[in-house]
């Protein structure tokens, strides 16, 4: 690991706060409030174009679509932070971003509500073929009938992932009447009366309704393949609500038109328009017994308006206190505020002694500490520090010629 340019604070009116993919104005006005001055941009940003404006950013907030990358990373001289305006975070290389020394920050629990209620509300979609008698309609055909509709109350519903939207499903699932099974890789407690199995498999033998609500990971990505679909119970249906990757579109189809899978519904997808002007692609359009959705799981005006107070919250109080309670990929630090003092955050490589050598460096000066708190993870280690104010500048400049210092900040 490489020593990064090292940054130290200056006027807030100054940073550059780049919000892009249309964050909630909750948070514009937020940043606004405390004396920042965020730019805006629509739309989500190429790799080309976020490494050509990132040189100059402080503070970048993204949703899904902006893909953080090395490369970005690497050209982000003045990047204090990332904050991801959703739930998961797989869009940022968070191993590359902890070194070079910026917190990725998320929405875990602000939008699990909406997609929890979309997924139900699709699960009686699918079960009455309303979406698709709705088509009908819209083409002039009256098709009242009552022929493969079913209702939902004593059926079964398979939640694959039982972490922050899971057990909100499964509430939902048990207030329908539904029996309720999940499968995680960790072990969890259920909540209400949801039962957990032991395997993908098994939960795909005894589901009416699979539904997905895993991150993308290695493990995930097409862990719903063609020998998946053949383990499901015959004229099961299938939801993803989660990541797109984690389904392979062409192996769901043939199951579709096999008649092995009654319906689907899919909010997600492997390549997504970053606009809503560019043309949109999918193997499963034009299928009567498929519900198609634009990635809204999260988009409801209060699970946007949360997302937008929560993460904007957590980066203003990274910025202003150094606190990253909540980062995704950083050690978790925070330290109540001192008065009369300087503050002087170190992000440093984790390697033995570095906390030794910073503290003979403040006792050779004969500063005062005042409050002081370290945590490491992988890579990265973290220090909080509260010295006299009058020698905090003399401090920082010897701790930042550290071979081990990787970014260091002054908070007056």
């Amino acid at each position: 690991m490489q020593a990064m340019q090292k940054q130290f604070s200056f006027p807030k009116e100054k940073m550059k706060v780049l919000l892009l993919e249309g964050i909630h104005q909750a948070c514009v006005e937020k940043l606004v409030q405390a004396g920042y001055r965020p730019e805006l941009v629509k739309g989500a940003l190429s790799e080309a174009e976020l490494c050509e404006v990132i040189p100059s950013v402080h503070l970048l907030g993204i949703r899904s679509k902006t893909q953080v990358t090395d490369k970005a990373l690497s050209k982000a001289k003045s990047l204090l932070a990332v904050g991801c305006f959703c739930i998961g975070t797989d869009q940022v290389d968070l191993a590359s971003a902890a070194r070079h020394g910026v917190p990725v920050f998320n929405a875990p629990f602000s939008n699990t509500r909406s997609v929890a209620e979309l997924t139900l509300a699709e699960v009686v979609m699918l079960a009455r073929r309303a979406a698709h008698k709705s088509q009908l309609l819209h083409r002039g055909v009256w098709e009242k009938s009552a022929e493969g509709c079913v209702e939902v109350r004593n059926t079964s519903i398979g939640i694959v992932g039982y972490g922050h939207i899971g057990p909100q499903v499964g509430l939902l699932a048990e207030a329908f009447g539904m029996k309720v099974f999940y499968y995680d890789i960790l072990g969890k407690l259920p909540l209400g009366n949801a039962t957990p199995v032991t395997s993908l498999e098994e939960l795909l033998r005894q589901s009416d309704f699979v539904t997905l609500h895993v991150p993308e990971t290695p493990e995930t990505r097409n862990m719903i393949g063609a020998a998946q679909i053949e383990a499901m119970r015959p004229g099961a249906f299938l939801l993803n609500l989660s990541r797109g990757r984690v389904v392979d579109l062409d192996a769901l189809k043939r199951g579709l038109e096999s008649g092995k899978v009654a319906g689907a519904a899919i909010d997600v997808f492997p390549e997504e328009p970053k606009t809503n002007d560019e043309a949109f692609a999918c193997p499963l359009m034009g299928m009567d017994n498929v519900i198609l959705t634009p990635h809204i799981g999260g988009s409801t005006i209060e699970a946007q308006r949360n997302i937008g107070l929560e993460v904007g919250g957590t980066m203003l109080k990274f910025t202003e206190t150094g606190s990253t309670t909540g980062a995704v990929n950083f050690p978790q630090v925070e330290l109540p505020m001192v008065r009369d003092c300087h503050r002087i955050l170190n992000i440093h490589k984790n390697v033995p002694g570095v906390l030794s050598s910073i503290n003979s460096i403040i006792a050779g000066v004969g500063a005062n500490i005042r409050a002081q708190t370290l945590s490491t993870l992988g890579e990265v280690g973290y220090l909080i520090v509260d010295i006299d104010k009058e020698i905090s500048d003399t401090l920082r400049v010897a701790i930042d010629e550290l071979d081990t210092s990787i970014k260091t900040r002054i908070l007056f």
